[in-house]
């Protein structure tokens, strides 16, 4: 191996190409150069754009084997608002339990504390990242209600005023599309 003199080295390529006078004559290497900066970029890229995508067409309603939605023939479609679950067990928004159904039959009181205090929370969650962001979009208290249909009007009045007492005035009740469907095509829909 030659001594190489200290200065500007060209890459490997362009030291053997026809430009210097050291043409391959035919004879090509056995070893490609693979750029793996670039190839990392394009997957991020793609990894991005595919969490985009799955995050946006998200469900606005989580199904669950504990709650059986009553049927409507008047519907809308669902849009993305805080969730209330009654099942027939538990009232929870966002996954966190607020309160049993069977202690909330006993009480006497109209409110729900824990679901009025979560949802204060929400609604201040949801002014701070709007005011940071500039946004001219206010709060506009829309809320839905996935409730069991075998549950009592007595936790269905609580929970549409504990909502209504936390600021969510535009109550709408998640509903299957019964009625004009046909069986099999049966639907996640809001009445107003």
């Amino acid at each position: 191996m030659g001594i190489k003199v200290p200065g500007k080295r060209y890459g490997k390529r362009l030291e053997h190409s026809k430009v210097f006078g050291h043409g391959g004559h035919g004879k090509k290497s056995g070893f490609a150069d693979l750029l793996i900066t670039p190839l990392v970029d394009m997957f991020v890229i793609i990894v991005l754009f595919l969490i985009a995508n799955f995050s946006a067409t998200g469900e606005v309603l989580m199904m669950t084997k504990d709650i059986v939605l009553p049927e409507a023939v008047n519907v809308k479609e669902v849009e993305m608002h805080p969730v209330v679950m009654v099942s027939n067990d538990q009232v929870s928004v966002s996954g966190t339990i607020v309160g049993r159904v069977e202690d909330l039959t006993k009480d006497e009181y109209l409110n729900i504390p824990a679901l009025e205090e979560k949802l204060r929370d929400m609604k201040k969650q949801f002014e701070d990242l709007h005011s940071m962001a500039g946004g001219t979009d206010g709060f506009k208290g829309d809320v839905n209600i996935q409730a069991n249909k075998d549950v009592q009007f007595k936790v269905i009045k609580r929970v549409m005023f504990s909502c209504a007492t936390a600021g969510y005035n535009n109550i709408n009740f998640a509903v299957i599309q019964g009625g004009g469907a046909a069986s099999g095509e049966k639907a996640a829909a809001a009445t107003p």
